[in-house]
């Protein structure tokens, strides 16, 4: 029997997949998080509560949910590439239908449409790279794929942000729109066709019990509710930034606060920078490191200085990104089978924690402001990394007793 031998760097094939589910991604990244600017915009158009406005971003992430289960199913049977071009196709569309919209809560239904669109893409792009890149490139394709998911939520949040301050929220949702009809002209050029995609012959029970098992070890729901944590601490950060900074003392325009979303280009090399050290120093300890800097980040924007401020945006897109990508490695060390399925199962509860971040914080922020909710994001991630060390060492003395 042959071995499939899968692209290397040195074919133009393997570049076309990095920039096909790269630009992909800068588009899927930018359309789930365009929103998060325009939230006190939505507060006073159509005079809603904050808690409501943020269902623009909730529901996003449950129809996200419901996509990768459904999709991630569909794309091991059909394919690949399908999937991840109409996830563009289809989540272009609410952007044209939204700015016609005169109550909110066909906003919040739309929402919950293109969230379900958007799972396409991360439903079936790693699996697609893992299939067609050799294995000794698939780490260096999975981390530039990885940074092209900050680069896309810096990109979504400064345009919508600038835009609606420059013309209207309505126009930035059309120049987004816009910008989406080219990157799917240029994925559909570049993707290239599945040359190792084996559909699967799994039934949908057998998938399940998949699921089920790595629900069963602990170890995973461990690693699973790290993602949770450092995912609502990092959306319920830069969900309420905008409405501290518009308020005193820094009274920020929209425009102003779309620049500070730069400091998502310090993510987009935190994924692969973390990669780096951690086979040198090693996953756990660069991941520890990486979440105080992520804390140390959040407790940064206490400030009322605005250049500290700006530093601790920063900081907070290192830490987090470098943490996540090094959590995210961590599901295919600690799962022994399934993997796929493990991967899927980071991934949901990964958007359950930018469902709670944006949503279930908002009670908290109404109650204490942003001096709670800074105190609150910044020592969750904390308690949960002491909570998983005390367990580790407790496993070990178990172990070592027998």
């Amino acid at each position: 029997m042959v071995k499939k031998q899968g692209y290397t760097a040195r074919d133009a094939a393997f570049w076309k997949i990095i920039f096909g589910t790269g630009l992909s991604s800068v588009f899927i990244f930018a359309a789930m998080y365009a929103m998060q600017p325009l939230l006190p915009v939505f507060t006073k158009e159509f005079s809603i509560s904050v808690s409501y406005a943020s269902m623009a971003m909730s529901v996003t992430t449950i129809g996200l949910i419901v996509g990768l289960i459904i999709l991630g199913f569909m794309s091991d049977r059909t394919g690949r590439r399908m999937y991840i071009k109409l996830s563009l196709f289809g989540s272009i569309l609410p952007f044209l239908l939204i700015p016609s919209v005169d109550s909110f809560w066909q906003i919040v239904v739309l929402r919950f449409v293109q969230g379900f669109a958007l799972a396409g893409v991360p439903a079936a792009a790693l699996a697609y790279i893992s299939e067609e890149v050799d294995k000794k490139y698939a780490n260096l394709a999975t981390a530039l794929y990885i940074s092209c998911n900050s680069l896309g939520g810096m990109i979504g949040r400064f345009l919508t942000g600038y835009m609606a301050e420059q013309a209207s929220w309505q126009f930035s949702l059309y120049i987004l729109a816009a910008f989406g009809g080219v990157l799917f002209c240029f994925v559909c050029f570049l993707l290239p066709k599945s040359k190792h995609f084996t559909s699967s012959t799994v039934r949908l029970s057998e998938d399940l019990e998949g699921f089920f098992y790595h629900l069963k070890n602990p170890s995973l729901l461990l690693v699973f509710g790290l993602g949770i944590v450092l995912q609502l601490s990092f959306t319920g950060i830069w969900t309420y930034a905008p409405f501290h900074l518009l308020a005193p003392p820094f009274r920020m325009t929209l425009e102003m606060i779309s620049y500070l979303y730069l400091a998502y280009s310090f993510g987009v090399v935190g994924g692969p920078i973390g990669g780096w050290l951690s086979g040198k120093f090693g996953l756990d300890r660069v991941r520890l490191i990486a979440i105080f800097l992520f804390s140390t980040g959040i407790l940064l924007t206490l400030s009322s200085n605005t250049w500290l401020l700006i530093v601790g945006f920063c900081v907070i897109c290192l830490g987090f990104f470098t943490a996540h990508s090094l959590t995210a490695a961590s599901v295919s060390k600690e799962a022994t089978h399934h993997k796929g399925s493990a991967s899927s199962l980071y991934l949901v509860s990964y958007y359950v924690g930018v469902t709670l971040g944006s949503t279930l914080l908002s009670p908290w922020w109404n109650a204490f402001g942003w001096s709670g909710l800074v105190v609150l994001t910044a020592i969750l991630p904390i308690l949960y990394v002491g909570f998983l060390q005390f367990r580790r060492r407790k496993y070990q003395k178990g172990s070592a007793a027998l």
